[in-house]
């Protein structure tokens, strides 16, 4: 494998990491690692299969990894009160921050649907193969989060179209 394979991939690597681990930093090591797995494991790839959903599969376990690692040593987190002064943003970073905040409020799950569907534009098939869950699932999740981002971003409770059934 060469840098030209991968260095088009790079970008949208990136752009689901930031997104998933909400830290530039995080998210820069998460597609440092995710690059060093995908040129040790070339050989696994099967020509003429999707790379891209190939490589986004390899992240997904990455970052699955990254997390349990992490919660078998907690870290301890800055208080507000130690971050610096944020200045005034204008209506539309502010809905944008509402946004991000929203999402990385989301269960893992659903997040990474969420993402790999409205962020990165894959279809539902590709997340069921890049998740490894069928389908179903995927849809189901997407609407779970669509409706937990609906509910907080309007402050309403979310809306359950399921039926009870005696």
């Amino acid at each position: 494998m060469d840098q030209a394979t991968l260095a088009p991939h790079i970008p949208r690597l990136r752009r689901y990491a930031r997104a998933l681990v909400g830290d530039r930093y995080a998210a820069d090591d998460l597609v440092q690692d995710t690059l060093e797995r995908a040129i040790n494991k070339f050989h696994l790839w099967r020509p003429g299969s999707d790379l891209r959903a190939w490589l986004f599969a390899i992240m997904h376990n990455v970052h699955v990894n990254q997390v349990r690692s992490r919660a078998a040593r907690p870290e301890t987190a800055l208080d507000d009160g130690d971050l610096p002064a944020q200045p005034a943003f204008d209506v539309d970073r502010l809905e944008i921050r509402d946004m991000q905040s929203a999402i990385a409020a989301l269960p893992t799950e659903q997040r990474e649907v969420i993402l790999l569907i409205a962020l990165e534009q894959l279809s539902y098939a590709e997340v069921s193969r890049v998740l490894g869950i069928p389908m179903g699932t995927v849809m189901s999740r997407l609407f779970r989060a669509r409706e937990r981002l609906r509910a907080q971003l309007t402050g309403m409770p979310p809306q359950s179209n399921l039926k009870l059934v005696k």
